[in-house]
């Protein structure tokens, strides 16, 4: 096998960690096996990672929680200069015109899918702080938008954990329920009349996350 480590970048070892993550398990990523799907030496990948699995796992989290990131291949094509010779990813972003509440609820749908699309890889958001540059965007973007909607000071920040909490939630429930199920589940009887009574509805996971993210949403109102 070729070991060149050419084209090597921070982002292509995340994509492909993602790859074994999605298709093999968390379990089953090592920097060995990380290696070869790269076709490079494993002691490549720490030239980019230099203190490990660790440090790729909070890359990966970094990596699944920033919804503003721009699709893969985009960050290495050069931005042409705006003007007055100034390059164009100098310059801030314009503001989002939306409304607070449709510009957290396109974050919140976003979010969910990406969690989703990587669900293997959601232990890791369990331990690890949201200390990244993508945090703190997620985080400017709540605290401006509840800003915006009327709230000030802890009540911002509140609202801002609230919406983190349920999108989240929201994900791990929906992962739970297509997971193993148990040995020997309980069966709902006469000791449990509204379990038993309600047993047999099931409901479309999509309408449920957004009906509760509406109904949080208009609830954070002031």
């Amino acid at each position: 096998m070729s070991r060149n480590n050419a084209g090597l970048s921070t982002d292509r070892i995340i994509t492909e960690a993602l790859r074994i993550i999605d298709g093999q398990g968390l379990r089953r990523l090592t920097m060995r096996r990380l290696g070869d799907a790269l076709e490079v030496e494993a002691m490549a990948i720490y030239h980019h990672f230099p203190l490990g699995k660790e440090q790729l796992f909070d890359a990966i989290v970094a990596y699944i929680s920033d919804v503003f990131r721009r699709p893969a291949g985009e960050d290495e094509q050069e931005d042409p200069p705006g003007e007055d010779g100034e390059e164009a990813g100098d310059a801030e972003e314009a503001p989002d015109p939306r409304p607070w509440d449709e510009r957290l609820r396109t974050w919140a749908l976003d979010y969910r899918r990406a969690l989703l699309d990587h669900a293997q890889a959601l232990p890791l958001f369990i331990h690890r702080r949201p200390d990244t540059e993508a945090a703190l965007r997620t985080r400017e973007l709540h605290y401006a938008a509840f800003t915006e909607a009327g709230l000030s000071g802890a009540d911002v920040v509140q609202a801002a954990a609230v919406l983190d909490s349920y999108v989240t939630g929201a994900v791990i429930h929906e992962v739970r329920a297509d997971g193993l199920p148990a040995q020997h589940p309980a069966v709902p009887d006469g000791r449990f009349p509204h379990a038993s009574a309600l047993r047999g509805v099931e409901l479309d996971p999509e309408h449920r996350f957004t009906r509760g993210l509406d109904s949080l949403l208009d609830s954070l109102r002031p």
